[in-house]
């Protein structure tokens, strides 16, 4: 039952508190996927659509395969001056504050909204509104904009359908349930397009993404009888190919799809942090394995921080996987 857990406001209570405010800031993580940018700018577009002021905050700017959206135009690293200072502060698809950066504002829990579907989110705001069951934080809105009586119209339906195919892999993840299919047709008869999306978050590669990724290749290392695959992507590599770090996103895709591969991870040492993606066939808990080092996210897919060297990562990323049963 959704609003069952104590920590955990409902949707009647979070919808109220949304009616009786009158100023939010929709706050994307960094490093920000279709997700979290969609789910908040879906939600953004219909509080407006009920008259409220809405400003986006998001540290790093709108990934190149992401600005099709739309009021990506109004997403900013500022939140306006003049902004109320109970203006509601609405935390989407993080499992905790900090993962929105360092240049986010000081904000009194009291203005806080946490809006996600993570199993290890830490529920930080004062109203929490976590559905771990939901195939992306796109779709834990939709309760909310039903229960605000808000139309979903074509550009709502377009954020909130990226956030599906972002999160589901193109329909491909296990996910990918009979009720989001279901719901993924309303939003296509609500005017998303379906063919556009597909487009611009999987088929416009650029030339230098095909370099790195075939960089990214060569340095695949096999480990556990083949049950393990791991590579890296460093700033030498991004430097010789003229990719950046947006051309990362779903490498560790391939890696995982790789024949007997049950559990990937890509190493990402870019501009002085170490960040590392995991993926699971199912049988391996990645969150868990990531919990283990500081990290976080779904069964199948989390991520981590580490502090350290390129070396130790392997290792300690190793030992969190081994520990979970790889």
């Amino acid at each position: 039952m959704i609003g069952s857990d104590e920590r955990n406001s409902t949707t009647q209570e979070v919808a109220d508190e949304l009616r009786r405010r009158s100023a939010f800031v929709m706050v994307s993580h960094v490093k920000p996927d279709g997700d979290t940018l969609g789910a908040g700018l879906a939600l953004g577009i219909a509080l407006k659509r009920l008259g409220k002021r809405v400003a986006y905050f998001q540290q790093d700017p709108v990934p190149r395969n992401l600005r099709f959206l739309p009021d990506t135009s109004f997403v900013s690293r500022e939140v306006p001056a003049d902004f109320p200072p109970d203006a509601l502060y609405v935390f989407c698809d993080m499992s905790d504050y900090t993962r929105a950066g360092e240049f986010l504002p000081k904000i009194d829990r009291a203005n806080m909204l946490d809006i996600d579907h993570h199993l290890g989110n830490s529920h930080f705001g004062a109203f929490n509104f976590v559905i771990p069951s939901e195939c992306s934080t796109g779709t834990v809105v939709v309760h909310l904009l039903r229960e605000l009586g808000v139309e979903i119209d074509r550009e709502i339906a377009t954020c909130l359908l990226t956030t599906i195919m972002t999160d589901t892999g193109g329909f491909m993840h296990s996910n990918t349930t009979p009720e989001v299919l279901e719901l993924s047709a309303e939003l296509i008869r609500a005017g998303a397009d379906k063919e556009e999306i597909t487009e611009e978050i999987f088929a416009n590669k650029r030339v230098a993404a095909t370099r790195l990724l075939g960089r990214v290749i060569d340095e695949m290392t096999f480990a556990h009888d083949g049950r393990y695959c791991y590579s890296f992507v460093d700033d030498r590599m991004l430097a010789e190919t003229r990719a950046d770090g947006e051309d990362t996103e779903d490498v560790v895709n391939v890696l995982r799809s790789q024949e007997y591969v049950e559990v990937a991870a890509l190493f990402k040492d870019i501009e002085g942090e170490l960040r590392v993606s995991l993926r699971s066939n199912g049988r391996v808990n990645v969150q868990a394995a990531a919990k283990r080092l500081g990290g976080g996210g779904h069964f199948r897919a989390s991520g981590l921080t580490y502090h350290g060297s390129l070396k130790d990562a392997f290792a300690a990323v190793e030992s969190a996987l081994v520990a979970e049963g790889l």
